[in-house]
């Protein structure tokens, strides 16, 4: 159970953190309307991404025995997608495109949270990083039961729910020193995790014997 607590958590953090058009609205919403707005487009984000979660799980228990068979082949298969997303995020300029919101006034969290989800689920590209993710940890809680699946799901959402919250938080103390560019930093340090995790899975399907 602490095995699938501790992986829910690290894929929780490594599918928000990344800087992209979800989390540069999310910024732009603390920067212009305060803590709580940005926070609730955070939370907008965590819905579609745990919808994927689900999908990939779903889709991943129909394959299970193959998954056993191939463990160290999608293990491999897994990192080398995490390799070139990181790779993709960490040459990303999360500024290129960036436009201050220009609305006045203040908006309905509603709204907020609808289309922060509405923007993250039209991205079903981010279902092939899910499946990296999962392949790479072998995080399938599903044939322990409804319970695992519970606290893998939780875990999954605690860490992307508490990553925004650290986002927003640290953004709306600086917000009057806030530097854009450090944004740039953060992209290139997520990335290298990244290339990291990818790598790290693509060195224990080669050599079985340094898993523990």
């Amino acid at each position: 159970m602490f095995e699938t607590i501790a992986k829910g958590l690290l894929i929780g953090f490594l599918v928000s953190s990344p800087m992209g058009p979800i989390n540069m609205l999310t910024i732009q919403r603390t920067l212009n309307r305060g803590r709580w707005h940005g926070f609730v487009t955070g939370l907008g984000s965590v819905l579609s991404d745990l919808v994927y979660a689900l999908v990939t799980l779903v889709g991943l228990s129909f394959v299970s025995d193959f998954l056993t068979e191939h463990e160290s082949g999608l293990q491999l298969f897994g990192g080398i997608i995490l390799i070139f997303f990181g790779i993709g995020v960490f040459r990303s300029n999360p500024l290129r495109g960036w436009k201050p919101d220009m609305m006045a006034g203040e908006t309905r969290y509603v709204k907020d949270f609808i289309s922060a989800f509405l923007i993250t689920v039209s991205n079903a590209a981010i279902i092939l990083v899910f499946v990296g993710l999962f392949a790479r940890f072998s995080f399938n809680p599903l044939p322990d039961g409804p319970v695992s699946v519970i606290v893998g799901l939780g875990s999954f959402l605690f860490a992307a729910s508490t990553w925004w919250f650290l986002l927003t938080s640290f953004v709306s103390h600086l917000r009057k020193h806030f530097n854009r560019r450090g944004l740039i930093l953060l992209n290139r340090t997520i990335g290298i995790l990244l290339m990291l995790v990818g790598v790290g899975g693509i060195l224990l399907s080669v050599f079985p014997n340094l898993r523990p």
